[in-house]
């Protein structure tokens, strides 16, 4: 190989990177990111951020290394092409992504691209499994997570890690770059300070995470996880997410832990990560539909404003309200208040699951198409291993078992601070005295619940109820 372009996509790394190890081969190796705006699933406004400064930490390691990150604008099978040409290269290498749009746009790439006499090879960088390697007995696809992650579990294979590497060929200046700045990836207001001020982006940031995590608090993973007050989770979905860490460094990683139920459990998560990504591949429309047929002719209500309101965290309800706060802060929200956010937005307010996935993909930095979709979908009901539509979360009950000393609330909705524990997460019930003392006057200082839970539940499993029998 005289030159070769490696093409960045989801694997913003320098280890553990096959499609990197591949292309270093090549006498002249040219790293490319290509900025499509027009792609399907363009990523959400908190993903650009997290994209422009992990593109930025990526570039840095590559000019540490002699290298140099290539970044241009534009259609995606257009732009590779003209660098193709411009740079006479004879070998094209990516490791692959998952989304149905791009599984199609690559296997065409690949297929027009070998037709030149190019030499095209993709890689599995974002997965331990791909997605049709796992097949239950009957040689099909799993529906429900257990059987998936036994099956996965059996799977014999050893995992060998590439090192990053020392240093990698320079890249000839005649080839320009777009600057960063050009992707526009970065808000025109400033909503985006929350996000850098809570995270630190890039592989080393990935890397001192994942080692702090397990050296302090994976062991009690399994107690601590539920609790959104603590740091009790370790934080790594917008590194697997961008690929600024591998679930197979992640596995090896744990491999040194000593055997715990935390560490089952951790585990277990990179499992449900991998099972979303096999259900999507096999059911491609479930980014956008139900899996369950029946919940087409659901009937949920119009939004009469109860969707910004959710959005807003101006539910009325401190747990829900917190979360989505929390979210719109920081680009991320803990994972057992996605759940109660969820229930409440398909089961309390009866609006499509759909709304929901909508606002996540672009308010989490973590937003995955494959996890995003089967989230929502557990929640409502209607996808694989769904929770059964009539387990619908209890807002108050929710948030006194998980924030029983109120945090969590305290931190993200500070009008209710000052109320005492057995009101927090039920001001509604709190006496006028107790309001007042708290400097609270609820529909102005904080709103009334915008339902009520108990009929809210009602007409929930009356609406499931109708739609039980269909097929």
């Amino acid at each position: 190989m005289q030159r070769a372009i490696l093409w960045f996509r989801q694997d913003l790394r320098l280890a553990d990177n096959p499609a990197l190890d591949q292309a270093r081969q090549a006498e002249h190796m040219i790293p490319v990111f290509i900025w499509d705006p027009e792609q399907v699933w363009i990523a959400g406004g908190a993903q650009r951020v997290w994209l422009h400064h992990s593109l930025q930490a990526l570039s840095a390691a590559l000019k540490a290394k002699g290298s140099r990150l290539i970044i241009r604008v534009g259609p995606t099978a257009e732009t590779l092409n003209a660098l193709i040409e411009e740079c006479q290269v004879d070998s094209v290498f990516w490791n692959r992504c998952y989304e149905p749009a791009s599984i199609a746009r690559d296997t065409q790439l690949k297929s027009e691209l070998q037709a030149q006499g190019l030499t095209v090879k993709s890689f599995n960088s974002h997965l331990l499994f791909e997605p049709w390697e796992i097949k239950t007995q009957g040689g099909g696809p799993y529906k429900v997570f257990t059987p998936f992650w036994k099956n996965c579990l059996s799977q014999e294979r050893s995992i060998t890690l590439a090192p990053e590497p020392r240093e990698l060929p320079a890249v000839a200046t005649q080839y320009a770059s777009a600057p960063l700045e050009a992707l526009e990836l970065l808000p025109t207001l400033d909503w985006d300070i929350g996000i850098t001020d809570f995270w630190q982006v890039g592989e080393q940031a990935a890397q001192e995470k994942l080692q702090d995590f397990l050296a302090q608090q994976v062991k009690a993973y399994h107690e601590k996880r539920d609790l959104p007050a603590i740091q009790g989770t370790s934080l790594l979905s917008p590194h697997l997410h961008f690929g600024e860490l591998s679930p197979r460094q992640v596995w090896q990683a744990a491999q040194d832990c000593p055997p715990s139920e935390g560490k089952r459990v951790f585990l277990s998560e990179i499992g449900w990560r991998e099972f979303a990504y096999h259900v999507l591949f096999h059911f491609p429309d479930t980014a956008e539909k139900s899996m369950d047929a029946r919940f087409e002719k659901f009937p949920w209500k119009p939004d009469n404003g109860e969707l910004k309101a959710w959005q807003k965290g101006m539910t009325g309800y401190p747990i829900v309200d917190a979360g989505m706060r929390q979210l719109w802060k920081t680009g991320w929200m803990h994972n057992r208040v996605r759940m109660i956010v969820a229930s409440f937005l398909t089961k309390d307010l009866l609006l499509p699951w759909q709304m929901g996935a909508d606002w996540f993909w672009d308010t989490l930095v973590d937003a995955d198409l494959a996890s995003n979709s089967l989230g929502w979908q557990w929640a409502a009901g209607s996808g694989a291993d769904a929770a059964p539509f009539f387990r619908i979360f209890n807002p108050v009950s929710q948030g006194e078992k998980f924030d029983k000393e109120g945090r969590y609330v305290r931190q993200w909705v500070p009008e209710v601070a000052a109320l005492p524990n057995k009101y927090l997460h039920r001001p509604w019930e709190a006496p006028p005295l107790t309001l007042l003392e708290a400097g609270i006057t609820l529909s102005e200082t904080y709103p009334e619940p915008i339902v009520n839970h108990k009929q809210a539940r009602e007409d929930a499993l009356a609406a499931f109820e109708s739609i039980k029998t269909r097929k």
